[in-house]
């Protein structure tokens, strides 16, 4: 069996906690920031795991660890 590749696409838009999930950058927070509130500029700051069977194929998709 082959070894499976790295999306490098994905490799560098996510990034794969040690418990193993993937995390990412929330949307929305690329420009206009003068609109949105403090309080919401803080929270897209944070990163999201991704849930369900996306996670899971995103995962794979990093290859093994």
């Amino acid at each position: 069996m082959p070894k499976l590749k790295t999306h490098k696409g994905l490799h560098k838009r996510v990034k794969l906690s040690a418990r193993g999930k993937v995390l990412h950058k929330r949307s929305g927070a690329g420009h206009l920031m003068s609109g949105k509130s403090g309080r919401r500029r803080q929270r897209l700051r944070r990163k999201l795991a991704m849930t369900g069977a996306l996670a899971r194929k995103a995962a794979l998709a990093l290859g093994p660890r």
